[in-house]
């Protein structure tokens, strides 16, 4: 194994499996931690996807530190601990202590943070996170229900994570190439810094940081840092460049959206779907909690809509609609019962026939891939940046979107299903 990564959310590893693969690397996502003796594919690259982004920092930590044992048992030659591009996290962390953890366990002093993921739109000037042409505390990815990030200064934020000391490397020092930026990182481990946020502004710069970061046992960052630390394995001839895939087999069987994220971007995409004329249906989460809408009727509804169509069913709404309901049933109550809700619909429209599924939210996704039971993902083509479609290792195979909440264009929801191909072994 090249690469070993720590994922902190299930998106966020689908969308760095993509990367990896895209740059040629046999790359293969994992559910949740491994049990000890697990065997692992024979692969150039393996995720190990969790759900530890927004829990307890203590549970975080161990859940990580786990996740690094089982990649280092396996031989993995370099360790990325992967997380959202817009470092979603509070003053608490968990950024922060798991990396700590993480450098501890190794045995380094010094490791990068670079979130930046330009063909996203987010990149980093002088320590400061854009989300386009605004910084991120401007912009309405800001107010994330859970992670909220209303501080810009990546060095400020983790700062207040951890008590290793934090510094920068500019865009300057980056751009005058990987000989200077390897340069810098020793200037400022002889200052006493440990943990350094790269500023980010192309694709170019990504691969100059991954460049410089050839020997670095341990990086974290965005699914971006993945450009360069993928190139290094293939310009050493360790890894033979793959073409990219472009469509991929998928069973025969129905196809369902099922929409559980908040953001603008994935409330824009259903509204282009409601456009284009597919069937919607909104989740309430006050009937939800009362039982007056079951997972089982919205099930129903899904598999009554004709075979031809591809229906929607979506808790996405409004911030201040959103902040209502967490205030009548608390943010994680209400947060859990729609994940749950979407994870039982899902398991239901599974053993009711349908194998094509597009889930767009990390909580959600997280929540449907472990009701389906699916345990590995091996990767296929790109939807979006940072969005592919995948397949599930084993039985029954399923076609599987996993799309941030944050990610796609607004016709994503419909030019997805393109990229799919009848495989004749399931029909």
């Amino acid at each position: 194994m090249l690469i070993g990564a720590v994922a902190d959310d299930i998106t966020g590893a689908t969308d760095l499996c993509l990367m990896l693969s895209r740059e040629g690397l046999r790359t293969v996502q994992v559910m949740g931690v491994p049990s000890p003796g697990a065997a692992l594919p024979d692969v150039d690259a393996v995720a190990i996807a969790l759900k530890s982004r927004s829990i307890p920092a203590d549970d975080a930590v161990a859940m990580s530190v786990s996740a690094l044992s089982v990649l280092l048992k396996h031989g993995a030659q370099q360790i990325l601990f992967k997380y959202c591009s817009t470092f979603d996290s509070t003053d608490g962390g968990n950024i922060g202590p798991v990396a700590e953890a993480l450098m501890e366990e190794m045995g380094v002093e010094l490791t990068i943070a670079c979130p930046s993921f330009p063909a996203a739109g987010r990149t980093t000037y002088q320590g400061h996170l854009f989300v386009g042409s605004q910084l991120l505390s401007d912009s309405p990815l800001k107010d994330h229900p859970l992670n909220p990030m209303h501080d810009s200064n990546l060095v400020r934020v983790l700062s207040r994570q951890t008590a290793l000391p934090v510094g920068l490397v500019d865009i300057g020092t980056v751009r005058q190439g990987a000989d200077a930026v390897r340069a810098a990182f020793a200037r400022q481990r002889a200052a006493g810094k440990r943990i350094l946020i790269l500023d980010t502004l192309a694709d170019a710069d990504l691969r100059t940081i991954g460049a410089a970061c050839a020997d670095m046992k341990l990086v974290t960052g965005g699914s971006g840092i993945a450009l360069g630390l993928a190139a290094n394995f293939v310009q050493a001839g360790k890894v033979a460049p793959r073409p990219a895939t472009t469509r991929m087999p998928a069973s025969a069987g129905r196809a369902i959206i099922l929409a559980g994220s908040c953001s603008v971007a994935t409330r824009d995409q259903i509204a282009t779907a409601q456009a284009a004329g597919l069937p919607t249906l909104p989740l309430n989460v006050a009937a939800l909690a009362d039982g007056r809408q079951t997972a089982a009727q919205v099930a129903e509804w899904a598999i009554r809509q004709p075979k031809t169509t591809t229906p929607v069913i979506y808790s996405s709404t409004t911030p201040e609609a959103l902040q209502a309901i967490q205030r009548c049933m608390g943010q994680h109550e209400s947060g859990a019962l729609v994940e749950e809700s979407l994870a039982r619909v899902a398991a239901l429209l599974r053993d009711a026939g349908f194998r094509r599924f597009l889930i767009a939210g990390g909580e959600t996704s997280g929540a449907v891939v472990a009701s389906l039971g699916v345990t590995m993902l091996e990767i296929g083509p790109e939807i979006d940046p940072g969005v592919p479609w995948t397949r599930s290792i084993g039985s029954p195979s399923l076609a599987l979107a996993l799309k941030s909440g944050n990610f796609g264009a607004p016709d994503f929801f419909l030019k997805a299903w393109g990229l799919l191909e009848l495989d004749p072994a399931h029909v």
